[in-house]
Formats: C-alpha cells, sequence, structure tokens
C-alpha cells in the first residue's frame, strides 16, 4: 500500500505541542493523518482534535474516531468554525505547510516538473485558477512579479520574458513545455534547484498561499488558551520568515506591535526551530527544507 504523505518532524511536532490528556487540538492540515493519529494517540477520551483540508483526496483518511472532527475546509476558516462548533479556545494548533508527498506523486495534479501532465497544482479542485491560466494569461509583469516575491528569483524578468515569448506560439499547457520554455535558463548541474523555485512560484500564486499563511496567523493570538501552543512546519524561506517574523512581533513587521505607552508588546513565547535529524533526512529527502517553529501564547 503506497503511503499518502509521510509527515515530517513528527515526534518533535507532537512533543512541541506538549499535549494535555482533555484538551482541545486543531490539525490544520490533515493530508495523509499522520500527525493527526499521533495526537489522538496521546489525549485522552474528553480530549477533541478539529482537523482542516480543503483536498478532497485527504478526506479519504479521516480516522474513524469519536474524538476527531474533520472539515474539508481550508484552515483561513478556523475561528469561524471554531464558533459555530461553540469551541472558544484550544490548548494547541499544529499546521505542516507545503505539499503533500501525495499531491507531488500523483502527476495528474500537476505539482510536478518532471511530468509530462496537465500543470494543474491546485490544492483544492473546486477553485478555477490553475497553474495554465497563471502561465497563459498573467502579463509579463505579474509573472516577474511572482517569481520574485514567491521564489526569491533574481531574475525574474528574464523568466517571464522566456515564458510570454513561448506562449505566443504555443500554450504552455504541461511541464514538459514550461522547461522547454525557460531553456535558455538551464545551467547545467542546477537545472533541478532552479526548476523547483520556478514552480514552487507558481503553486504558491495558485493557493494563494501566503496571504491564507498571514489570514490564519492574526487568528492564532485569539484562538489559544493561555500558554497555548502553535507549531508550524515551514519549507521555504519566504513561508519561514513570514511565521518566524509573526512569533517574534505579533505582526508581520519588522518591530513588534506596541501598547499605548510605546512599550513593545510580546505576545509569543519562542525556542529555537527544529530541523529534521540526519535520519530522517536519510529516510525521506523532502525533510531536507523542513524547519519547525513552536510559540507558546503568554
Amino acid at each position: 500500500m503506497k503511503i499518502y504523505h509521510k509527515p515530517v518532524l513528527l515526534q518533535e511536532t507532537i512533543d512541541s505541542l506538549e499535549i494535555k490528556k482533555n484538551g482541545v487540538y486543531v490539525d490544520l492540515t490533515f493530508g495523509g493523518g499522520g500527525h493527526s493519529n499521533e495526537i489522538l494517540k496521546r489525549l485522552g477520551s474528553e480530549g477533541k482534535l478539529i482537523a482542516f483540508d480543503s483536498d478532497e483526496n485527504a478526506e479519504d483518511n479521516k480516522i474513524d474516531d469519536s474524538r476527531l472532527i474533520f472539515l474539508r475546509q481550508n484552515f483561513i476558516y478556523l475561528m469561524q468554525n471554531l464558533n459555530f462548533l461553540k469551541i472558544n479556545a484550544v490548548d494547541g494548533i499544529l499546521a505542516d505547510l507545503g505539499v503533500s508527498s501525495h499531491q507531488f506523486d500523483n502527476k495528474e495534479r500537476g505539482f510536478s516538473y518532471d511530468s509530462n501532465y496537465d500543470l494543474d497544482m491546485r490544492m483544492d479542485r473546486s477553485q478555477e485558477l490553475n497553474a495554465i491560466k497563471i502561465l497563459n494569461t498573467y502579463s509579463a509583469k505579474s509573472l516577474a512579479d511572482l517569481f520574485y516575491k514567491n521564489g526569491d528569483l533574481k531574475n525574474s524578468r528574464s523568466i517571464s520574458k522566456l515564458i510570454c515569448e513561448y506562449r505566443e506560439n504555443n500554450k504552455i499547457i504541461n511541464a514538459k513545455q514550461l522547461n522547454e520554455s525557460l531553456k535558455p535558463l538551464l545551467n547545467k548541474g542546477y537545472e533541478n534547484k532552479f526548476l523547483a523555485r520556478v514552480y514552487q512560484s507558481i503553486r504558491i500564486e495558485v493557493n494563494n498561499e501566503i496571504n491564507y499563511l498571514k489570514k490564519l496567523l492574526v487568528q492564532i493570538p485569539s484562538i489559544l488558551n493561555k500558554k497555548g501552543i502553535t507549531s508550524i512546519i515551514t519549507y521555504h524561506s519566504i513561508e519561514d520568515r513570514i511565521v518566524k517574523r509573526f512569533f517574534k512581533n505579533g505582526c508581520f513587521n519588522n518591530e513588534p506591535i506596541k501598547d499605548d505607552f510605546g512599550n513593545k508588546k510580546i505576545v509569543f513565547e519562542t525556542k529555537k526551530f527544529i530541523a529534521p535529524k540526519k535520519y530522517e533526512l536519510n529516510k525521506n529527502s523532502r525533510s531536507r527544507s523542513a524547519k519547525l517553529r513552536t510559540a507558546k501564547l503568554i
């Protein structure tokens, strides 16, 4: 049986939540249910777990447990759903950001740069915007902006120019065509690293990942119980900077939020991030860029 998703930093993440037997917890990225299953093992009979995932395939992995409430929704609706469930506050929140192994390995989902399937990249396939639409309808400026913002690609204008030139004669449908359009920029030995950032940039745009992450983070302080814990696994520098800054400053600015007297207002108690150990890297190469950041509400 093929594994849907191999959870990264599994024990470290669950340990970081300091689970209370009868506490209330939220898994914002259910996926294959790996993290949720470990949380349920540590919960008592009165404990509760609310799990979110907007991917219809994830619902097939739903765990048969009366303590679990599964919601096929985007995690930006966290507060709205907790209010509906009459849950005033929770003891811990977990999010494993990025793409699941299932989404990468299922070539029909169109996330991979080594596939001839149509480029899709939607985590929620009910939405209209996909990678093909972006590549063939976005202006040169919009494409350059997304490659710069979502992939830290300094040659974003060159990437955009090549894509626009290619699509004048051929609609870009699959990875083979996109890779072909970028051939002049594929330096030997760095092709995969470069393409990974290009595809990451497009995927982030398709799924509005940065805006959704920010919408999630601003809800957390008012949802957690005092001393409640949030643990988030990031996979690239853009999302990691956002999480790190919010945990440190309570906002997305470089400076912390301040009270009416100009004093710095510390919202969270934080620790140094945790990275996968060597044995995990050897077993799961996709964990190599992962960082676990944890924050406790003061």
